[in-house]
């Protein structure tokens, strides 16, 4: 089949402005699938040109109103180099910690979202008992060492050194975090681990200590083969990208 790839640039202005455009509808969607929690909540994209900076959303806006033109650019100690907005100290905490620990990342995703949050309280991974979750066999952890809000920068490498090199995290009474080599990744990961998190817990409520049917682990690797490669991160997300730039428009100006 002759399907898409990522895009390629040789200007980087217009490769940074399509991480941008990506970013903020990234928003917008986190927005529409309720991942809000009043301020809480990050997603950031590294600079192509400046990579120690990275783009992320102004502390404070609503993320149904992040648009390309409101979104700030932070140095590595964590000053605003572009942009009006203020920083999120606990986003700059976890995010500049991952970034700096995870050269290959482009894009990191961390919101208080409902169903996350829920299962984080448990401290284990997902299990494997859905087609979905195995786009995260063997590519998830656990941070079991919840040290309030990070607003230290310690709090933001411990949790950089526990997601290692998988693309994504439980955090313990805290939430989830996705990463990925695009922004469109990052994003999906975020959605559909949120979603499978939902699931869990609804199979944990309806189970009632009956057998749960596991996927066995050769079954989970040619799975996740499949549906856990960055392309398919971002290849997942370009329908949520055409229909929220079709509702939201203005998220691109």
């Amino acid at each position: 089949m002759n399907l898409p790839n990522p895009p390629v640039f040789s200007d980087v202005d217009q490769h940074r402005s399509h991480i941008k455009q990506r970013l903020a509808a990234a928003f917008r969607l986190f927005s529409k699938f309720g991942f809000d929690e009043g301020v809480a909540g990050h997603i950031t994209a590294r600079d192509p040109e400046f990579p120690n900076t990275f783009w992320m959303n102004p502390f404070g806006c609503h993320f149904s109103q992040v648009c390309v033109s409101n979104l700030i650019q932070v140095d590595e100690t964590g000053s605003v180099i572009n942009g009006n907005g203020q920083i999120n100290l606990a986003g700059f905490s976890i995010h500049n910690a991952v970034h700096h620990a995870r050269p290959d990342v482009m894009a990191a995703a961390h919101t208080h979202s409902i169903y996350g949050r829920a299962w984080s309280v448990f401290g284990r991974r997902l299990d494997i008992v859905t087609q979905d979750a195995c786009a995260f066999f063997n590519d998830h952890s656990v941070y079991h060492d919840f040290g309030g809000v990070a607003v230290e920068l310690e709090e933001g490498q411990r949790i950089a050194k526990a997601l290692g090199n998988n693309k994504a995290a439980i955090l313990q009474n805290h939430g989830l975090l996705t990463v990925g080599s695009t922004v469109d990744a990052a994003a999906w990961w975020f959605i559909t681990m949120e979603r499978s998190c939902q699931v869990q817990l609804m199979i944990e409520s309806a189970s009632h200590n009956r057998m749960k049917q596991r996927i066995s682990s050769e079954v989970a690797e040619q799975s996740y083969s499949i549906m856990g490669s960055e392309w398919q991160g971002w290849f997942s997300f370009q329908p949520l990208y055409d229909r929220i730039i079709k509702e939201q428009p203005d998220c691109l100006t």
